[in-house]
């Protein structure tokens, strides 16, 4: 930074710092030189202040994570999703009917968060919320931006930067999906890359009409010039995803947006997951389940072996309002090029689907519901890696693990320059 800048930098401050005391402490906090912007970076902060308060809602009580986060217990019905037009004044609904097939349990406590392992939860009644932070949308591009993807043309394009390894199956009316998906913790190299693993169900075509729902967990960089986005550290985190109009302007991670409808008082959508899998070592996966509800049409999902998380309202969507066309189970990358060569961030463990079980990541017990809300086998998997030499993916069945697949690799290689 130049004498001249630094100068100026330090007379604006010294007017402002009054207003803008923890602006400042936050740019002073980075050790990378970045261009000082005063003006810009004052507006995005008032933005940032307005905006919050929609997304952080007052809480009864608020437990502090190990690793960081600040979890708070906010009353059902005052939950960012009634704010949407649409789904004003409504409260959460009951338990829908499961999935014939589906392991009849009580609902299950499993501990696979950080932030429950002391074993303090949320009262009933309220939903553990992640809290947002200024320094987490500081990360973003822009306050429109935070908390929403890239839009995406088409799922298997090469030219957008979004590389996949994808079981899928089509051509039929899929009213929900479900599979155990491995954990890790790969490595990202780019605060504007990710790698995550997910159930995605779709409708709609790859253009400005495509619904999709999507769950799984995902992981995001943390070695930046300046800050890693979204959640601040490389741990792997659950999260949920939904739009209704090809990633434009409905639609965002998590509660970050009005639209899904959180019914647990014991999982935090946003928050990392543990344990996690080691290579050669122990092996974990998570169980999901989508399905929708036959009763009400709305889009539940279920974490773990018995544990409701909540649903997405059937009124937020299109094509969703009656069934998917496509279900795809899998992972994907964020590819940048960083010095134009492909990016070395890893998809699943980092390792190519051939080193198979303790090596490779994977997807296990594949199935969908069908009109009649049972719970069926995938008979016609096919799967798809978008740049093999990158990342691949490699299919089986058997009589334990049903339909299954390893996927995933290290991204940059000698093959994958």
């Amino acid at each position: 930074m130049s004498s001249y800048l630094i100068f100026t930098s330090i007379i604006l401050l010294c007017l402002l710092s009054s207003s803008f005391s923890s602006y400042a402490s936050l740019h002073n906090a980075t050790n990378e030189s970045v261009t000082f912007r005063p003006q810009h970076e004052i507006q995005k902060l008032k933005l940032i202040r307005e905006h919050l308060p929609k997304i952080n809602k007052p809480a009864i009580k608020t437990i502090q994570s190990s690793d960081g986060d600040i979890i708070d217990c906010v009353p059902s019905h005052h939950q960012p999703a009634f704010d949407h037009p649409l789904l004003q004044g409504q409260r959460p609904m009951d338990p829908p009917e499961m999935p014939k097939g589906h392991c009849q349990e009580n609902e299950s406590h499993e501990d696979f968060q950080l932030w429950s392992l002391t074993g303090e939860f949320c009262p009933e009644g309220t939903i553990p919320i992640r809290r947002t932070t200024e320094q987490d949308m500081l990360r973003a591009s822009s306050v429109r931006k935070f908390g929403r993807k890239i839009r995406r043309v088409r799922r298997d394009s090469s030219s957008n930067g979004h590389e996949h390894a994808v079981g899928y199956v089509s051509g039929s009316k899929y009213y929900g999906a479900k599979a155990s998906v491995n954990v890790w913790t790969p490595h990202v190299s780019s605060k504007y890359e990710f790698s995550l693993s997910q159930i995605w169900v779709i409708a709609g075509s790859f253009a400005d009409d495509l619904n999709t729902i999507e769950a799984g967990w995902q992981a995001r960089a943390i070695h930046l010039p300046y800050f890693p986005e979204l959640y601040g550290d490389t741990n792997p985190r659950f999260f949920t995803y939904w739009t209704s109009d090809a990633y434009q302007a409905t639609g965002c991670y998590n509660l970050l947006c009005s639209g899904f409808i959180q019914t647990n008082n014991r999982i935090a959508i946003g928050a990392a997951i543990s344990p996690v899998s080691s290579y050669k070592g122990g092996q974990f996966d998570i169980s999901l389940l989508i399905w929708k509800d036959p009763k009400h049409g709305h889009w539940w999902l279920q974490f773990g072996s018995g544990t409701l998380v909540g649903y997405w309202p059937v009124s937020l969507f299109t094509h969703l309002m009656e069934h998917g066309n496509m279900v795809q189970f899998g992972g994907e990358v964020v590819n940048t090029r960083p010095d134009g060569s492909h990016t070395s961030t890893q998809m699943g463990s980092g390792h190519f689907a051939g080193e198979s079980f303790g090596q490779a990541s994977y997807f296990r017990n594949l199935e969908v519901v069908d009109w009649d809300n049972t719970l069926i086998p995938i008979s016609n998997l096919r799967v798809l890696a978008d740049h093999p030499n990158c990342y691949d993916i490699r299919g089986g069945v058997n009589r334990v693990w049903g339909n299954y697949f390893y996927y995933g690799g290290p991204g940059k290689n000698s093959k994958c320059p």
